[in-house]
């Protein structure tokens, strides 16, 4: 499977196959019609908690990353109807974090990858 990481902001493109939404709360200023989602997959995005313990600093991307990886294994079901959805072609995780670096789509690539 091949996973491209995205911010719901930037244009849609033909090339990014099935759009999911990773967000748990829909993004500012966006649209539905706009955001062109194929699926929001909001039960796979970081518990609330989680996120806000985050608040996207770069000095616990390492703890994010364990923590959410962690949620994460309690989702194999959600995780593997996702890659079905998705099909042969590209999936695309949106995002609307301002750091692109440090998210949760860049954490939920790597383990749609590893599946």
């Amino acid at each position: 499977m091949r996973c491209i990481i995205k911010r719901i902001y930037e244009t849609a493109s033909k090339d990014d196959g099935f759009r999911v939404l990773v967000d748990r709360v829909w993004p500012r200023g966006v649209s539905k019609e706009d955001a062109a989602i194929d699926y929001w997959a909001k039960d796979l995005a970081p518990t609330t908690e989680l996120r806000k313990w985050f608040n996207h600093d770069p000095e616990k991307w390492g703890g994010f990353q364990q923590r959410y990886r962690k949620e994460l294994e309690d989702c194999r079901t959600e995780l593997d109807g996702l890659v079905e959805k998705a099909g042969d072609g590209p999936m695309t995780l949106l995002f609307a974090a301002k750091a692109t670096e440090h998210n949760q789509a860049v954490v939920l690539k790597d383990v749609l990858e590893g599946l």
